[in-house]
């Protein structure tokens, strides 16, 4: 009788699979982003939440990656609206990066970034990716 609870308990874990290992946007974004030790990479993305009609804005961000890996002195470069703006530079906030790193050492480092929203209507959610 134990081994076959055993059993159904594996074979129900092992039904999960496919959904532990399917891809969030965010995760995806990370996998996407170039790496290498003279720039920041992100490591923790939070998607900004925004309205539907906002698919397709663009809003550009200068920010500096400090030491740590936190975004610090935000600025918006480019947004259609303030509104968005907003939104997208509070998600920004809570990203976390591997800092750049040189001579050993991590470094702050200035960081251009467009963050471009998409709506992913499969899922039924807004995100923004670059």
């Amino acid at each position: 009788m134990k081994t076959a609870n055993k059993l159904a308990i594996l074979l129900s874990l092992a039904a999960l699979v496919p959904f532990a290992s399917a891809k969030t946007p965010e995760s995806a974004y990370i996998e996407s982003c170039a790496k290498g030790p003279g720039m920041p990479v992100p490591v923790t993305v939070v998607a900004p939440s925004v309205g539907r009609g906002y698919a397709g804005a663009t809003v550009e961000l200068e920010f500096v990656v400090d030491a740590t890996g936190l975004p610090t002195d935000l600025k918006v470069k480019s947004s259609p609206d303030r509104t968005l703006a907003e939104a997208v530079v509070e998600a920004v906030k809570e990203w976390r990066f591997a800092p750049a790193v040189r001579d050993g050492s991590p470094v702050a480092t200035k960081v251009a970034l467009p963050v471009r929203i998409i709506d992913d209507p499969l899922a039924g959610t807004r995100y923004a990716m670059k």
